[in-house]
């Protein structure tokens, strides 16, 4: 794995960010969708950073509120998108999860 490449859980249901489980975007969405959101996702961060830039807390709100939507769309907020009845680990540290067995192996020096 390179550097650049976000340690995804073995599931694939999650990112590893700073020891921290992050949801991943739904597997199952079009790729078309999943780029239409992503492309939204993209416009309202850049929303956010300008608000904030200009200090306006209206429009930040505004932005701030299309981000919550295009990442629930995309399956990364809200109801989780696996069927199978596990919960949701979502900002949860690693250690703290059914993942911790897994991501302790990967912090083992190797020999």
């Amino acid at each position: 794995m390179s550097p650049s490449t976000p340690l995804t859980t073995p599931d694939g249901r999650y990112l590893v960010v700073r020891g921290r489980l992050w949801r991943c975007t739904n597997p199952a969405l079009p790729e078309p969708e999943r780029h239409g959101w992503v492309q939204r996702l993209m416009r309202a961060r850049r929303g956010v950073a300008q608000a904030k830039r200009d200090r306006d807390a209206q429009a930040e709100r505004e932005a701030r509120d299309q981000v919550d939507e295009a990442k629930r769309a995309l399956g990364e907020r809200g109801p989780v998108w696996w069927e199978d009845g596990a919960p949701d680990y979502t900002r949860c540290k690693v250690e703290n999860t059914p993942y911790a067995d897994w991501y302790a192996g990967l912090q083992a020096p190797q020999r």
